[in-house]
Order: structure tokens, then sequence, then C-alpha cells
């Protein structure tokens, strides 16, 4: 349809034009997708065989929606996306405050338009993004602000009486008639303004003060909220939840690929952070990792959850490290290290929440508890069998890194300086006799780079399974004999 030609109501129907619900749009429009195999959600990653399905199914049946998930699932963009099941424009009665068809209008400024001009009545064409509206419950929303109210300055500039349906101010429901109407943190809502709810869901219409009029608004619903709320904040009343029709559960990603692919398209850096930085790929699993271990470590409460949000300021803070170090050292080129996950902490400290023995630990000291259990938690997968390194039946594993903690054992100690210059870098970790030969043999290095990074990692493995002494100070890490450390020689 050329919309370019068609202003009024007479011309629509030469056109063709059909009324439909928003339901019955987004249903239709889906069903060209998925016959097309067109991708209907962009960058929603790690829900194809979950979400995404149950999302589909509840749009075919035209359902208003419940996402129920943890902070950082993406529930807000999955209901943002959903606009792009709408049609491209829709035709409205020009000036409507409600997207009033213009075949079937509601308003009664519309209706009375429609009464004075018949088909010379003037339409106009609302795109699909300005048919989504999104409104944050907290304690101070109000029905006014949802439904509507009177409006005595209209009353009296138009010369109305307050029985008279123009002098209604409608809230921000009825101004997404024919669209996408989005609550987020459903709970947080007052039980007395979800009540308003009730009709608008079951029959669609609204009631607004004294007026007798029914109101039959055509809106696609979705609501997101967070289990934690149900105990912490509030609840969704039983009677409006019995109203959402599907409610959908959304999830963490289930793998460290996953979310190592989320991070990745989530990360903002600078177009210098892109071409002279270097995130190797042990580094970007750790600062996955780091999250993975956050969701179900003693001290963080696990309702609360781990938003997607850490491992992308994690990873963004550590890009920053890098730089910072490359400025300081008048570096061109910059790789990520062990000792720049530190830098990370910051950002790990503000996207947990503790439970009470976490407040007494401290979240800073949680934090270096997550990457140490990062750290000891990957280990097997790079060093093979590292996790039986103490079991007397596998002699064999620990041997092969006798070489590197008999030069400790010696008296030799490493300061590794966060911020050494890339020459003091390699300097210090070749010094380690047999360093460079116990890595040599892994199928994960593949360059100088990665192959110094192997190198550092090892050092910190061995501390995190006790086989050597770690000490973390104002800028650097010492690495030491364990014995020596706790039985100092006199």
């Amino acid at each position: 349809m050329n919309i370019d030609n068609i202003h009024t109501i007479g011309e629509l129907k030469k056109a063709g034009y059909q009324s439909r619900t928003v339901k019955e749009e987004m249903r239709e429009n889906l069903e060209v997708k998925l016959k097309s195999r067109q991708p209907i959600f962009e960058n929603i990653i790690g829900y194809e065989q979950s979400v995404v399905p149950q999302l589909e199914r509840a749009i075919l049946s035209g359902h208003n929606i419940n996402f129920l998930g943890l902070r950082g699932q993406a529930k807000t963009r999955m209901a943002r996306q959903m606009v792009q099941l709408l049609d491209e424009y829709m035709p409205i009665v020009e000036g409507s405050e409600i997207n009033d068809d213009p075949l079937k209008p509601l308003s009664w400024r519309s209706r009375e338009l429609v009464k004075e001009h018949g088909d010379d009545t003037p339409i106009s064409w609302v795109h699909r993004s300005e048919r989504y509206a999104e409104k944050l419950a907290t304690p101070d929303v109000n029905i006014a602000d949802l439904i509507g109210d009177i409006d005595p300055i209209k009353a009296a500039n138009l010369r109305l009486s307050y029985s008279d349906e123009g002098v209604i101010h409608f809230g921000i429901i009825p101004r997404s008639n024919r669209g996408i109407f989005v609550i987020n943190e459903l709970p947080d809502l007052q039980p007395r303004i979800q009540v308003a709810l009730f009709n608008i869901l079951q029959e669609g219409d609204i009631q607004i003060r004294g007026f007798k009029f029914r109101f039959p608004l055509d809106v696609q619903f979705v609501f997101t909220a967070n289990p934690e709320d149900y105990t912490n904040r509030g609840s969704i009343i039983t009677p409006l939840k019995d109203r959402i029709q599907s409610q959908i559960f959304t999830h963490y990603p289930a793998t460290i690929e996953i979310g190592r692919t989320i991070t990745k398209q989530e990360v903002n850096l600078s177009p210098f952070q892109k071409e002279a930085i270097i995130i190797p790929d042990l580094i970007a699993r750790l600062i996955e990792q780091i999250a993975v271990e956050a969701r179900s470590n003693e001290f963080v409460d696990e309702k609360s959850g781990v938003s997607a949000r850490l491992p992308i300021s994690a990873y963004e803070t550590v890009v920053s490290a890098v730089e910072r170090r490359m400025l300081i050292n008048g570096e061109k080129k910059g790789t990520a290290r062990m000792g720049d996950l530190q830098a990370a902490i910051p950002a790990i400290v503000g996207k947990i929440e503790m439970v009470y023995e976490g407040e007494q630990e401290g979240a800073v000291n949680v934090a270096h508890r997550l990457i140490s259990s990062a750290v000891r938690t990957l280990a097997p997968q790079y060093f093979p069998g590292f996790d039986q390194v103490r079991d007397k039946q596998h002699p064999e594993i620990r041997e092969k890194y006798l070489s590197v903690m008999s030069w400790f054992e010696k008296g030799h100690e490493l300061d590794l300086v966060n911020d050494a210059t890339e020459k003091d870098y390699v300097k210090g970790l070749g010094a380690i006799k047999g360093l460079e030969k116990a890595i040599k043999s892994l199928k994960t290095v593949k360059n100088d780079n990665s192959q110094l990074l192997m190198m550092e990692y090892l050092l910190h493995v061995l501390a995190e399974y006790s086989l050597l002494d770690k000490k973390m100070l104002n800028t650097s890490f010492k690495f030491q004999d364990f014995f020596s450390s706790i039985m100092p020689q006199e």
C-alpha cells in the first residue's frame, strides 16, 4: 500500500484497507517471518531454543506476556524488539490522542470529526517505532498516569461540562492504543493500581472517573518482573497474574561461550581500543567465569542474581587497564595480562548483592575470591589433569611443574608489577627456570603473547592450588615458595 497517496478515510477505503487488532497484526507478521525463516529478535543470544520459541507461541496465541527473570536477562530488550512485528505504518484519524482507527474511531473527538466530515476526514500515518510505550513501575505511579483523569484546564478552555467526554485527559495506556505497552518491574506497582488493570486485560475497556462509557482498547501488554521482588518489594496480585496469559521465564547464558558472545556484542570500546588492544581467549573466558562463580558463590545473594552487565563492565575495565599501561609506558600495542583482572574489581563490586556473610567479608574481598575461583575452575581446561595435581596416584602431573616450583624453593621470588613495560614483563617471566618449557606443549599456545600469558597464568594456578605463595600488593603480585612464606628462615 502506497501511503503517500492516502490522506483521507475515503482514499483509505478505496485502497482496500481492513482493520486488524494489534495482536492479529503481530500474529500475521510473525507467521510471515517464521515461514520465510527471517530473524525475529536480533542480538538476543542464548534464547534460541528456550525463551524465543515460548515468546513466538505466546504471540501466535494473542496473549499478554510477563517476562519473569533476574536482572540483566534481556527482558526489556525483547519487549522493545517486538515492535518489529508491527506493520511499518498504521493509519489514524489525524490529531487523535489515542491512535483512533479511521474505520472504528473510539474517542469523542475522533467520532465527532468522522461524523462531520465522513470520507473526507483527514488521516495520518504512524510509524511502528511510535507505537511502543514503556513505563517503569514505581510506588508513586497513580491511576491518572496509567489510565487518565478529568482535565479541568481542558474543560475550561473548551467550555465543556465535566460530564462531557471531551474533558478527559488520557493516560499512557489509552495513548498506547493499537500498539505495545510495557510495564517494567510490575511487582513494584501498588496493589490498588494493579487492580485498575483488571478490566483492561480481561475485557479490553477502561473506566475513567464516573464516565459510563466502555472504551475497548487494543493493546499488546508486556510486563517484566524479577522473582526477587516477590519477597523484597511487592508482588503481582493473583487476579492480575491470572489475566496475563503467558508467563515466560528468562535465564542467564547456559555456557561460557554464549556469555562471551553476548559480552563481545555489548562491550563499548573506542576505535583505538579495538585496534591496539588484544584480549586473549584466556582473559575473556576468565571474565565470563567470574560471573558464573558469582552466581553460585555463598557470599552472593542468589535470589538477586548476577547481571550479564558484570562481564560486560569487567571486560571494558580490563581493556582500559591495558590502555592505561600503554599510555604510561609509551607503547603502541597492548595485550591483557592476568594482573589486569584486578582492575575489574570496581565493576564486579557494583554488580553483586551480598548476603549477610558477604557483607561481613567485604565486597572487595568477595570480588578477589571470585577471581581466584575463576582461575582455579578453568585451570584443568588449560592444564589437563591439574585438578589432580595433589593426587599421589598421578605423580606425573606434579612432575610437569617441579622445575618451576624448584626455582622458587631455592629462594627466588618474582614481583610482577601490573604496569610493567612489555620488556620487563617478558624479562620477569623469562627468569623462572622451567616455566616456558611447562607450557610449550599446550595446544592453547599460538603466539608469543599467548605464551607469556599462559606462563603468568600457570603461576596463578600453582598459587591457587597452594603449590606457590602469592601475595597481592598495591601495584603487583609477588610469587614465592609456599613453605618459605609460612615458615620463614631465620
